[in-house]
């Protein structure tokens, strides 16, 4: 039976829906019958609830749990992520390649989760992992500052080729807790992405796993979405397990992976984007990518690693 990322991320859905007092998160209706999940728009959202949201952009075939790591000689918050299928549940799912907005331009979210998968954004990637899933539900995360309308719906269903009423859609800003939780959650999605755009095949990667601190809160969207991207920048470690041919040839892909290379690397991610006139198209897209990886080839038994964890800089995105 084939996997369909929708209908397992459905299953933990259904779970933040029953327990949604628990989580402080709010369930409502739009008129078109679709369930919206309040993460941390009107609500305050929760940890676990930034688990949850973190498992639901991997298609339910991952897990998310928040510890606590030390970073130098400071502990803080972090995420461990884990995944049997790393190519699916990350680029398959959990990439945010989903830009939503209403005709009028007056909502924009960026969509991630296992929505994607339904309407192939973007197609070449699912072409490259080669799936499609085949749901009668939808399910996607917005990373939005305020909650979206039946417009927004009827936007995700027709896109899915679904009912509005089956389209389920958890939205949390970046600046609240399930946001700042989830952006760390995609430490292994932005390893993968990276290595993938560098020359590894990513139907390669057998086994994923990483971790990355957490943000503290900010309650500027934009000073926080500096803040989130940082934590896998400058201190995000992705261990990935692949079944490869030729050592050399991969060692050579893996140096090129971690976010050191980048042009842009070595101070605050806001700062880079304020001087790019907070324009991503004007940032090297290289910087996006976890501070240090290790690959172990699952063939040969060698172990490739590159890139390190920068806490001066992890210290003074965060205030430290």
């Amino acid at each position: 039976m084939a996997i369909s990322v929708n209908q397992y991320a459905k299953l933990i859905v259904d779970r933040m829906i029953e327990d949604a007092q628990l989580l402080q998160i709010n369930v409502n209706k739009t008129s078109n019958g679709a369930h919206i999940i309040d993460a941390g728009v009107d609500a305050r959202g929760s940890i676990i609830a930034g688990e949850l949201a973190t498992e639901v952009c991997l298609g339910g075939l991952g897990t998310a749990k928040v510890i606590t790591s030390q970073y130098g000689d400071v502990l803080l918050p972090s995420i461990m992520v884990s995944t049997n299928y790393p190519p699916l549940s990350t680029l398959g799912s959990q990439f945010a390649g989903w830009r939503i907005t209403n005709k009028e331009g007056k909502f924009y979210g960026m969509g991630s989760g296992p929505a994607r998968a339904l309407s192939l954004k973007p197609k070449k990637m699912y072409q490259e992992i080669d799936y499609q899933d085949k749901s009668d539900v939808a399910v996607l995360f917005l990373e939005a500052d305020k909650l979206p309308k039946d417009e927004i719906v009827e936007v995700v269903a027709e896109g899915c080729n679904v009912a509005p009423s089956n389209v389920y859609l958890v939205v949390a800003p970046t600046s609240s807790m399930v946001g700042s939780i989830q952006i760390s959650g995609r430490v292994v999605e932005t390893g993968i992405h990276k290595i993938s755009e560098v020359g590894l095949d990513p139907k390669k990667i057998v086994y994923a796993n990483g971790s990355a601190p957490i943000a503290p809160i900010h309650p500027d969207s934009t000073k926080a979405m500096g803040r989130t991207n940082d934590q896998i920048i400058t201190a995000g470690h992705v261990n990935l397990f692949v079944d490869y041919d030729n050592d050399d040839e991969l060692g050579e892909i893996v140096k090129k992976t971690p976010s050191g290379g980048s042009k842009s690397y070595g101070k605050p991610f806001y700062q880079t984007f304020k001087e790019a006139n907070f324009d991503f198209y004007n940032i090297d897209p290289g910087i996006f990518a976890p501070a240090s990886v290790l690959v172990n080839n699952l063939k040969t038994g060698k172990s490739h690693v590159a890139g390190k964890i920068d806490i001066p800089l992890l210290k003074k995105t965060n205030g430290l």
